[in-house]
């Protein structure tokens, strides 16, 4: 059982029991919370409160919920810097121009030479 943590956005930095820190991505340790559910007797209450202090870190700092490899997160919290946008921000704008570029979403264009009927 790992007896220190420090988090990142979507992997937590584990120190294991030889004082190597490893990465643990979200979907390792969600599979380590099962089991640790499914033999919930056989834990010890400080391992479990290990276990429970690592969720809530990496519940807290999950912001956008979508697990990245390193090397895009990388390039994306540049890009993002680059930009003087939020990291949520810049995916919410690549995924949409994909979705209008892919004919997912409708473009809206106004035809600048045609006459519209109003109340002008």
């Amino acid at each position: 059982m790992p007896t220190a943590l420090r988090s990142t956005t979507h992997r937590a930095m584990v120190t294991a029991g030889s004082g190597k820190q490893i990465a643990m991505s979200r979907q390792s340790f969600v599979q380590e919370l099962e089991g640790a559910a499914d033999r919930n007797a056989e834990m010890s209450p400080s391992n479990l409160k290990v276990l429970l202090r690592r969720a809530a870190l990496m519940l807290r700092n999950a912001g956008d919920g979508v697990d990245l490899e390193p090397k895009i997160e990388e390039i994306l919290d540049g890009l993002a810097a680059e930009m003087g946008v939020s990291k949520a921000e810049l995916i919410r704008t690549v995924v949409t121009e994909w979705l209008i570029a892919n004919a997912y979403l409708p473009v809206f264009t106004i035809d600048e030479g045609s006459t519209t009927v109003g109340n002008g």
